[in-house]
């Protein structure tokens, strides 16, 4: 920690027991050069001996870091992260539940329709014997999960333009909070290059591409965007690569600066109908 005192170190004024006072100054501090720094901190009654130092040094850089990762895990590309991956678990094992309740009602009920809305009509009939309690209980946990879900899409739907907002134009939010989770953050995202981001989601296919059972894939989860799903099959490479490239952009803007940019969106839109001209030539 840089100090007018010469030799002075980062536990300069701090009391050994306040872990947040060396946390604070060894997240901030820094030193022109290094120094013995225990044979500092045992001169200054900092600690007792060399091995009192390092314990305390210990203390205090484990407390750093776990409130690193606390401040990382409340930011907000976190939440959609968790947000995104909540509705895709409960809508998954609502529709998983589904089969069962359909199968499983179907065997006491007349009438009995598949899926999600086949188990809302279940949950709401009014058991008469101890297996159609249980179906029926079985059938609102479904109900119950896909209410869950929809409140999770809604929730990531509000949030995303706030955290990512060219990013969410140019993705809607849905995908653009699934961009942000498969790529670990935000942050993260407007790291890597274009060719990956047009990949994530398919990596089970690169791998499969890289052992040499398949053809590399083209597209990843930015397949679902309108202009890799509409365009013709021939034309689907240059329209993900097209894509994932703004993305990319999208995602930098987003993280290092964070207000909307209508250019970038104009110049994909350009970009794509000169890539869907072709079937017209």
């Amino acid at each position: 920690m840089t100090n007018e005192k010469v030799g002075s170190g980062w536990f300069e004024s701090v009391p050994p027991d306040d872990l947040d006072a060396a946390r604070d100054v060894i997240e901030n501090g820094s030193a022109e050069a290094p120094n013995d720094w225990p044979a500092l901190a045992v001169d200054a009654g900092f600690a007792d001996d060399e091995d009192d130092y390092y314990d305390l040094l210990h203390d205090a850089t484990v407390t750093a870091a776990r409130e690193a990762v606390r401040e990382r895990e409340r930011a907000d590309d976190q939440q959609l992260v968790h947000a995104i991956r909540s509705m895709d678990d409960a809508d998954r094992t609502a529709n998983e539940l589904a089969e069962r309740v359909a199968e499983w009602a179907g065997a006491l009920f007349d009438d009995v329709r598949t899926g999600v809305d086949g188990a809302r009509e279940v949950a709401a009939r009014d058991p008469e014997t101890a297996a159609e309690e249980r179906v029926v209980s079985l059938a609102t946990r479904v109900a119950d999960l896909a209410a869950e879900a929809a409140d999770c899409r809604a929730f990531v739907e509000r949030t995303a333009p706030a955290v990512a907002p060219n990013l969410s134009r140019m993705a809607g939010p849905v995908l653009a909070a699934r961009l942000i989770a498969l790529a670990g953050g935000l942050g993260e995202l407007a790291k890597k290059p274009s060719g990956t981001v047009q990949v994530l989601g398919a990596e089970d296919a690169l791998f499969a591409h890289l052992a040499g059972r398949a053809p590399s894939p083209k597209h990843g989860v930015i397949y679902t965007h309108d202009y890799v799903r509409n365009t013709r099959p021939e034309d689907r490479g240059s329209a993900a690569r097209a894509l994932a490239g703004k993305l990319v952009i999208a995602a930098r803007i987003d993280h290092y600066a964070g207000d909307l940019r209508e250019g970038i969106h104009e110049e994909l839109d350009e970009r794509m109908a000169t890539i869907r001209a072709r079937a017209d030539s």
